[in-house]
């Protein structure tokens, strides 16, 4: 198969490196300063235009082939960029449930960056067992009120709005009790508790407590219990490498490595580079599939797994070449090891490969 660009890809590439060469380094950060700057990276990208390549025009989108995703994030981490905002899955879960006034009011400031958002699914009780999150919402005359705790919500206390799951039907199967929310973040009855990382960063993940906050009827997405196949469009995106530019990030870091090391690479390097080539490999067949159409479901545990195994085999890599004694390495090597909890635990997507793929225990 023929990977090179086309010559409207090329330019593309092109005009992406002269912009990043010009604007990048401005951008560029670590810990909490690179949370801070997110936002102005946004608008940044989609000003230039940058972001949303793949996403419908009518909301601010380019409506280009996936492929221009590809070559962003792969020209983002050759130039030591941040990475482009991880926002699709709130995308194709708003655009493929929400109704046409829900999509024309919150697509545009989603994707230019003029409203930012967080996903309110995970609670303390409810993570990799999403379904059984006890977050309620009661009808109260136009309104709706939302009671409960959130947890790993990234980016919630600079949030606009947050796309959240809470129970509405305490009698109904516990997949099918659950709707889904629009909620504004800026009211009483949300309380910030922010949560700080091993790796020092304070800023990108919370804890949020709803304790009679409201949102207008007509922000709920779908009907009434329709919840849950939100949540799984939402995962499902949230768990694709191509979508996410893991890849490219993780094959620089191990040739970054490589230069460390010198003649004598770690055993543990030389695996992870056949990790992050395998990856490469994978998310370029992934890409050739979208652009042939196909549409993936349980797929997706497939990619997460593929990620963990990939990320924690190049942070430990780093850990092996740079020791404690490098703050960077360091910590790749600690973020690493989150990888096999967010976004679903590794063995929940072994139990959805099991059931929903080879049939097991059917």
């Amino acid at each position: 198969m023929d990977f090179r660009d086309a010559p409207e890809e090329a330019a593309f590439r092109d005009r992406l490196r002269t912009w990043l060469a010009e604007h990048a380094k401005a951008f560029s950060a670590s810990g909490d300063e690179y949370w801070e700057k997110q936002a102005a990276w946004h608008r940044a990208l989609h000003g230039a235009g940058f972001f949303g390549l793949s996403w419908p025009a009518a909301h601010g989108g380019q409506d280009l082939p996936p492929v221009y995703d590809v070559i962003l994030d792969e020209e983002l981490a050759r130039a030591g960029a941040p990475p482009r905002p991880s926002l699709g899955y709130l995308v194709h879960g708003l655009g493929r449930h929400g109704d046409e006034d829900l999509r024309r009011r919150f697509l545009p400031g989603m994707i230019d960056g003029s409203e930012r958002w967080c996903q309110g699914f995970s609670e303390p009780g409810a993570g990799s067992d999403l379904a059984s999150l006890t977050t309620t919402a009661t009808r109260d005359g136009d309104s709706w009120v939302i009671h409960g705790h959130k947890i790993w919500t990234s980016y919630s206390d600079v949030a606009d709005w947050c796309l959240l799951l809470a129970r509405t039907d305490p009698e109904a199967p516990r997949h099918k009790g659950i709707s889904a929310f629009i909620v504004p973040m800026h009211q009483e009855g949300v309380e910030q508790r922010p949560l700080r990382m091993i790796n020092g960063v304070t800023t990108e993940f919370g804890q949020v407590l709803f304790d009679g906050a409201r949102t207008p009827a007509e922000n709920m997405v779908g009907a009434p219990g329709e919840g849950w196949a939100l949540a799984m469009t939402v995962v499902g995106h949230e768990r694709e490498p191509s979508t996410l530019g893991y890849s490219a990030r993780y094959g620089k870091l191990v040739r970054s490595l490589a230069e460390r090391a010198g003649a004598n690479p770690p055993a543990e390097l030389a695996w992870a580079a056949v990790q992050a080539e395998m990856l490469r490999l994978h998310v370029r067949r992934r890409l050739s599939e979208q652009l042939d159409g196909v549409v993936h479901g349980p797929d997706g545990s497939l990619d997460k797994l593929l990620m963990t195994w990939v990320e924690q085999s190049v942070g430990h890599a780093a850990l092996t070449v740079g020791g404690t004694r490098d703050p960077e390495l360091l910590n790749a090597y600690l973020y690493s090891r989150a990888q096999s909890v967010m976004g679903g635990t590794s063995q929940i997507q072994k139990n959805i490969i099991a059931s929903r793929i080879l049939g097991l225990g059917a």
